[in-house]
């Protein structure tokens, strides 16, 4: 982790399937919110010739509501979603523009940044 990075404490729960993981960075001032479907943490994904992990130690494993999964989010200055159900539940709160989104080896996938 980079210099002047800490991450928010987390509670030791797993997020199952039909759930959104998050979790929340603190990297040289910005917020980083990183939240995923929880059935893709510890998965690869193919991207051409290389496969990246979807890693628990960036997207966490704390189960959240929407409610909670929206609140973090605006409060975010960088955010990172992976998975239908997070990223839909960005886009149906308006949080995302439409066409805003993209795929990461075919899983639906969009950024936010908070410009100042």
């Amino acid at each position: 982790m980079p210099d002047g990075a800490e991450n928010e404490a987390q509670e030791p729960s797993t997020g199952a399937p039909g759930q959104v993981v998050l979790r929340v960075h603190r990297v040289r001032g910005e917020v980083v919110v990183a939240a995923c479907d929880a059935e893709l943490v510890e998965t690869e994904v193919k991207l051409g010739q290389r496969a990246i992990k979807i890693s628990s130690s960036f997207y966490g494993v704390t189960a959240v509501s929407a409610e909670e999964f929206l609140r973090e989010v605006r409060r975010g200055t960088i955010v990172n979603l992976l998975g239908p159900r997070a990223v839909s539940w960005a886009e149906s709160a308006g949080l995302i523009a439409p066409g805003g989104t993209g795929t990461l080896g075919g899983i639906p996938h969009a950024e936010i940044v908070q410009m100042p």
